[in-house]
């Protein structure tokens, strides 16, 4: 049982410390249990490009209602954010044959948002099917195919894809391009490089290498909430750098191993059964870090063992996003480059937030300026700062929500350990509450995962 020692403040202020610590911790049980796959999830659109006998032909996966409602996907984690959420809901709930017509009938609209050029001359896209699949939740992303051609226009000047910011992001992948095909990961209204109609991409070996480390780091930032948890279960073992390098270490290698295994198709494994085992990984690392007094013999094997797990969810991600096989090595070594960064960036976030209370500072005499600072930005400034980004148009929903709870909970349990008395403060106050929170979050994605 944890005991807060609170001394040197009113005991009313003693207890609000400790009970808003509780409250950001109940916040952040609530914001992370809010799954990824039940939420009204902003996902990329993917796009099959085939130049052949004088036509471009672009094949969409995408979801439709979005785009028919008109909502703006830039930056756009969740639809739900969005003031036009109500609609895409309606159209969620419409049949496929009448959304397939609202779709139709603003193609148009759609299709200005979207620039294929060959030379100078642009080229006018012709809607030619589209197929919605049947209702089901609609609180999921509901994937519909459509196919647009185009007549390309004399001569042989590649053709250029540029996909517009407002309708999020855009996997490009050209097929029967032989081995040099072109994939690309659009975003923010970016075009795609010079795609030659015939012969090999002109993308070359750095641009491939540097297009995917955001992908990889996205899939940690924001959106890579169980491996967020995981990364931070690591981090709360211990205040030393010695036992986080090892782990670090070990889990890095094996997320490689395994990583470039499924992307090189020679490891499959159903995400039935991987993504509940890296959730059991979760509730393994927080549980583990309040029994044990430090590093264990067989935490780094422990550690080695799930990373292998972790690998294959990342390789989820490159399956969904497409390598093909042009410069197939650049963009495994960007996209893991980009998992790396995020990870780093991840454990730095941490480190900063409870640097003060890791410093053991209430060990003679209880710290009332930083119990003060840690308090106040936790639940003053934090929460200022994200109502601040959200009038600005930035969103907390999606994956930014559970961050900045967690930036939250951690001041707040930093702020509890400056403020009480005592050798291992940290561990009782910070770091086994965190680790007990990460552990719930697992077990209830757990569960969510095997039986809901």
């Amino acid at each position: 049982m944890m005991i807060f020692q609170l001394f040197g403040l009113p005991v009313r202020v003693a207890r609000a410390a400790v009970l808003s610590s509780v409250i950001a911790c109940a916040g952040l049980l609530l914001a992370l249990m809010s799954s990824p796959g039940l939420a009204h999830e902003v996902q990329p659109s993917v796009a099959d490009l085939t130049i052949a006998d004088g036509t471009v032909t672009l094949d969409f996966e995408a979801t439709l209602e979005p785009f028919v409602a008109g909502v703006d996907l830039e930056g756009l984690q969740d639809t739900n954010a969005s003031d036009r959420a109500d609609e895409v809901d309606r159209l969620r709930a419409l049949d496929p044959d009448a959304m397939a017509q609202a779709f139709r009938d603003r193609f148009d609209a759609f299709a200005r948002q979207i620039s294929v050029t060959s030379g100078d001359a642009r080229i006018p896209l012709s809607l030619q099917s589209v197929d919605v699949p049947e209702v089901g939740n609609v609180a999921l992303p509901r994937l519909s195919d459509f196919v647009v051609t185009g007549a390309l226009p004399p001569g042989d000047a590649p053709v250029i894809v540029q996909w517009d910011a407002s309708l999020g992001a855009l996997v490009l992948r050209q097929m029967e391009a032989g081995p040099e095909a072109y994939t690309g990961y659009l975003t923010n209204g970016a075009e795609s490089a010079p795609i030659p109609r015939v012969g090999p991409s002109s993308q070359t070996w750095l641009q491939a290498f540097l297009a995917y480390i955001p992908v990889g780091f996205e899939h940690i930032v924001p959106l890579g909430l169980d491996h967020i948890l995981f990364v931070l279960g690591l981090f709360f073992l211990s205040t030393h750098l010695g036992p986080l390098f090892w782990q670090v270490s070990a889990f890095t290698l094996a997320h490689t191993v395994t990583l470039a295994l499924a992307a090189l198709g020679i490891v499959s494994v159903s995400p039935a059964i991987v993504e509940p085992l890296i959730a059991a990984s979760i509730v393994y690392v927080g549980v583990e870090n309040v029994l044990s007094r430090g590093m264990t013999p067989w935490r780094p094997a422990v550690v080695l063992a799930f990373g292998l797990l972790h690998g294959l969810g990342f390789a989820g991600v490159l399956t969904e996003y497409g390598l093909g096989t042009s410069n197939f090595v650049a963009k495994l070594i960007g996209f893991n480059v980009g998992v790396e960064l995020g990870q780093l960036f991840v454990i730095a976030l941490a480190f900063g937030l409870v640097f003060m209370a890791m410093r053991e500072y209430g060990r003679a005499a209880v710290q009332r300026l930083p119990a003060w600072i840690s308090l106040g930005l936790a639940f003053v400034i934090v929460p200022a700062l994200f109502a601040g980004m959200s009038l600005l148009g930035v969103t907390l929903e999606g994956g930014l929500l559970p961050l900045a709870a967690t930036i939250a909970v951690l001041l707040g349990l930093s702020g509890a350990a400056l403020a009480s008395e005592g050798d291992d403060s940290y561990r009782q106050n910070v770091a086994n509450p965190a680790s007990i929170l990460i552990a719930l979050v697992g077990a209830y994605w757990f569960v969510e995962r095997v039986f809901l």
